[in-house]
């Protein structure tokens, strides 16, 4: 094991909250190493007053990050699994994912102990269109804004009164040691978290086996077998980080559970199904699933939000 690496990391306080969790991890499993962050800002970081599907093209949040590692400026990279786009740079993959933190959606609001205490024609705040889709499904009488900015910021914009209430990762206030800003969280049958949503993914060059070898005490083999099924469902449909695309897989015994969703902006339309199989099989399962939501009429409405990027 090298005895110095680098981190690629975004440089908000979440990312590097996660990043700073495996540089310990990394420091305590290898004696005499010392790891490095490298703060990084990419597209999404420097674009924070338009929507983010308006902002267009996938890998908003690792693209830099991901040229930082093929130039050997990093040695690794740790992203937010939902951030990261179904395909990859060929040189690049993602060698490690650890244990899977809260996978779903919290509901977070000052006034308001419930979901469904929400009054009619509330103000919720969101920055993804697979929340906003399934939350006028749920609710066609909310007014949904747009959303951006760090955790902070939204919070803040939420005990400003700009929002009655707002939909954040549980992920990312769990890691953050903010859990108790949740008022409850959404089941997966409420609303489908994004595709790996809640994990870590450590991208690392191909030809790079020794670091590979070496962080393998990280990965996490139902984690893996999870987002494995949930990203061949994304890779099918084309899908970037901000479509209306929403899958959560489940491993238990030695089989994975994946439902996928398909569904209009506007909540209109919502396509939902599940497959189940053998761990051995998850990117077959995902890649069955798509297909049969694309078939169920999920291609015309992807084609239509394409269509609007």
């Amino acid at each position: 094991m090298r005895k110095h690496i680098k981190i690629g990391t975004r440089g908000s306080l979440l990312a590097t909250t996660q990043s700073t969790w495996v540089r310990k991890q990394i420091e305590a499993e290898h004696p005499g190493v010392t790891v490095e962050l490298v703060k990084i800002v990419t597209k999404g970081d420097k674009i924070l007053d338009v929507p983010l599907a308006k902002v267009g093209g996938k890998g908003l949040f690792v693209k830099e990050i991901e040229e930082a590692l093929l130039r050997k400026d990093v040695d690794l990279a740790v992203h937010s699994m939902k951030d990261v786009p179904s395909e990859l740079p060929e040189e690049l993959h993602l060698g490690i994912i650890p244990p899977r933190e809260n996978p779903h959606d919290a509901f977070i609001a000052t006034r308001f102990a419930r979901f469904g205490d929400l009054p009619e024609g509330a103000t919720v705040g969101t920055s993804s269109l697979r929340r906003r889709a399934q939350l006028a499904a749920l609710r066609p009488d909310l007014k949904i804004v747009d959303l951006r900015g760090n955790l902070d910021t939204r919070l803040r914009k939420l005990d400003e009164g700009k929002f009655q209430a707002i939909i954040l990762a549980a992920a990312g206030l769990n890691r953050l040691g903010m859990s108790s800003r949740a008022t409850g969280y959404f089941t997966a049958q409420e609303m489908l978290p994004a595709v790996g949503q809640g994990a870590l993914g450590i991208e690392l060059r191909k030809d790079d086996a020794e670091l590979l070898t070496g962080l393998s005490f990280l990965n996490d083999d139902n984690t893996t077998v999870a987002v494995a099924a949930e990203r061949a469902f994304l890779y099918r449909l084309e899908g970037g980080c901000q479509v209306p695309i929403g899958a959560f897989a489940e491993v238990q015994d030695g089989q994975v559970e994946l439902t996928g969703l398909v569904a209009s902006v506007d909540g209109t339309e919502v396509l939902k199904d599940s497959i189940s199989g053998p761990n051995a099989e998850a990117q077959q399962l995902g890649t069955q699933l798509a297909n049969k939501l694309l078939d169920m009429g999920g291609r015309e409405i992807l084609a239509e939000v394409y269509g609007q990027e």
